[in-house]
């Protein structure tokens, strides 16, 4: 797997960052704020946020804006973290399937719709820093990246009310060949061009597992093709 292909894999795991904007207030001086995201089906990164807000102040007065993600916080040092360079942009928080695709991973963020200062921002990727671990080390470009052209945001509720409701057995096993977790019940809440994210429930308590295609996906075929290629190395 090359640095661009771990990278892009890090970030479809992750659901939230540091966002570091220029502050309009105090010139020249970046501004950290925490930020939950989840990305569009071109992979690039979605957040909610209010006009009210320090950073949206900071993203109208300038545009620039970056992204650290990471993972965990046992030990900061070796564990892998991505920052992403790039432009952020308001986009329609009344699309109905951005707004679908959010409230999936964030429930509780249902309330912000029904306030009118909230608005999404896509952050549009322009550079990457990825750190692997000790020596892994290197700049990915936006396009190695960005998702390939793809059929999915049309195609994903159908996708996922199939699953859920079809194919309820195979997430069961998908959790437990490839997580090794023995679930009571698993969601699935979203399916990308790299894999797709299953919310693992049991009796204590619940967590959301990611599982890579071995080959990008761009339609409901190759999608079936790689469920079904899954499901058949659950029963070797």
């Amino acid at each position: 797997m090359s640095v661009a292909e771990e990278a892009r894999q890090f970030l479809r795991s992750t659901r939230s960052g540091i966002l570091s904007t220029i502050s309009a207030k105090f010139e020249g001086y970046p501004f950290g704020s925490v930020a939950p995201f989840v990305l569009d089906h071109d992979g690039q990164p979605l957040i909610l946020i209010s006009t009210l807000a320090e950073h949206t102040k900071n993203i109208i007065s300038n545009p620039k804006v970056s992204l650290l993600v990471f993972a965990g916080t046992e030990d900061l040092h070796a564990n892998a973290r991505l920052t992403l360079m790039g432009d952020a942009s308001p986009t329609d928080k009344d699309d109905m399937l951005l707004r679908a695709r959010y409230l999936r991973y964030f429930p509780s963020a249902a309330q912000y719709f029904e306030t009118h200062d909230f608005s999404f921002y896509r952050i549009q990727i322009c550079q990457a820093r990825y750190i692997g671990g000790f020596g892994k080390i290197s700049w990915v470009a936006s396009k190695e990246l960005a998702s390939p052209p793809n059929q999915l945001a049309d195609l994903e509720a159908g996708m996922l009310e199939h699953m859920n409701t079809d194919h309820a057995d195979s997430l069961l096993a998908y959790c437990k060949h490839f997580h090794g977790v023995n679930a009571e019940s698993a969601e699935m809440l979203g399916i990308d061009s790299d894999g797709f994210d299953v919310l693992a429930k049991n009796q204590t308590g619940e967590r959301m597992l990611r599982f890579n295609f071995e080959q990008p996906v761009t339609d409901a075929l190759s999608a079936r093709a790689a469920l079904v290629a899954m499901s058949k190395a659950c029963r070797t």
